[in-house]
């Protein structure tokens, strides 16, 4: 498979997604926090999760995060945070629940703005909830631990697996190029101060290296790989 193809991944090549799948998901326990922080993207069923974790009573407030989506921006033309926050109250989390930050462009903006919005409520923060989508949770950590070190982060997303997470989307293709950036990031970030160093196993790198070469290419940032 060479740049500008849009087959779908085969079996090899799904085996090694579900490799970064795997990786990339940390599966922290469910508890309370003090506050969440939503984070936007191209997934309108991390605003479902959001609503359903409040409904649950793991956090009395959330900052829903995110500007210009980059992926399906005519979803979203009023922004993700926009977006996000009024799915969210359609499903039942309250006015006074939803705090927006409609600025962020990346994951350390989601943090330092959605810190910012909370800090300006009045809300003390402890122990944060991280809500994203399933394979974000690993690189939501790293980007917190650093932007946010005074905080204990808890991850969240949906549960469901990566065939099932796929069929949702209904992009098989754009999911692996998805984990490939998302992979990229984790390993890169850290020398460029923008996330803490995490161990990445010689078989994570290895999917990640043969799916670069098969032309997972799409999400993947100006970087050595």
């Amino acid at each position: 498979m060479t740049d500008g193809q849009e087959s779908a991944p085969g079996g090899r090549q799904w085996a090694d997604a579900r490799v970064l799948w795997e990786y990339l998901r940390l599966g922290h326990p469910a508890r309370r926090c003090d506050a969440a922080v939503v984070l936007g993207s191209h997934d309108l069923g991390v605003a479902d999760r959001a609503a359903q974790l409040y409904r649950a009573g793991l956090f009395p407030v959330a900052v829903f995060s995110g500007g210009a989506n980059r992926t399906w921006p005519e979803r979203f033309p009023e922004g993700e945070a926009a977006g996000f926050g009024a799915r969210a109250r359609m499903l039942g989390m309250p006015a006074e629940a939803v705090l927006l930050e409609p600025a962020a462009r990346h994951t350390g903006e989601n943090l330092t703005l959605s810190r910012r919005v909370l800090a300006e409520a009045g809300v003390p923060v402890r122990s944060l909830m991280l809500v994203s989508m399933p394979y974000m949770e690993r690189r939501a950590y790293a980007t917190c631990r650093l932007r946010w070190p005074e905080v204990e982060p808890v991850c969240a997303s949906a549960p469901v697996g990566l065939d099932a997470y796929a069929a949702g989307i209904g992009d098989p293709r754009l999911v692996v190029e998805k984990l490939v950036g998302t992979l990229q990031r984790v390993i890169e970030y850290p020398r460029r101060g923008f996330a803490v160093e995490q161990q990445v196993p010689d078989r994570v790198h290895q999917a990640y290296r043969r799916l670069v070469a098969d032309g997972f290419r799409g999400w993947l940032v100006g970087a050595r790989v």
